[in-house]
């Protein structure tokens, strides 16, 4: 079954999270802004890092297998079968398992510390993030259905 993803959520997600984070690289750290940004980095990153996980889900439905083991993944298994059907390569793997990890941690601790932690892995995220939606876009487009 070949399945079409639009990733214009996910490149939007990607481009609000950019934003996000050049405003709050460009306010004085000791403003309220600066945590206002902060936060908005924060949240950013986990919608981000959600909604690449949905569109995952769906494009690995595309190779076989039961949708429903699928959507019962857990969501490192889920970055795993990715590595295993091509859509990202064993580095970018653990990459993310690291970006799950940290966001993880926001349920737990929203204190500076977590949040400067955050701050260091969004330019590799957002350069992951944008790969994957390129990757995805490129391999379940509309101009792909009949190839």
């Amino acid at each position: 079954m070949y399945m079409i993803i639009n990733t214009n959520h996910l490149d939007r997600c990607i481009n609000t999270l950019e934003s996000s984070l050049n405003l709050l690289q460009a306010t004085p750290t000791d403003s309220i802004q600066y945590e206002v940004f902060r936060n908005a980095v924060v949240k950013g990153f986990e919608l981000t890092l959600e909604t690449s996980g949905k569109l995952l889900r769906r494009a690995l439905k595309s190779y076989g297998g039961s949708p429903r083991n699928i959507d019962q993944l857990f969501y490192k298994d889920l970055l795993r079968h990715a590595g295993k059907h091509g859509l990202m390569d064993i580095d970018a793997v653990e990459r993310w398992c690291a970006y799950r990890d940290n966001r993880n941690s926001t349920a737990h601790d929203y204190g500076q510390g977590f949040a400067e932690d955050t701050l260091k892995l969004l330019p590799s995220f957002i350069g992951d993030a944008r790969t994957l939606s390129s990757i995805l876009g490129e391999r379940f487009s509309e101009s792909n259905r009949d190839a």
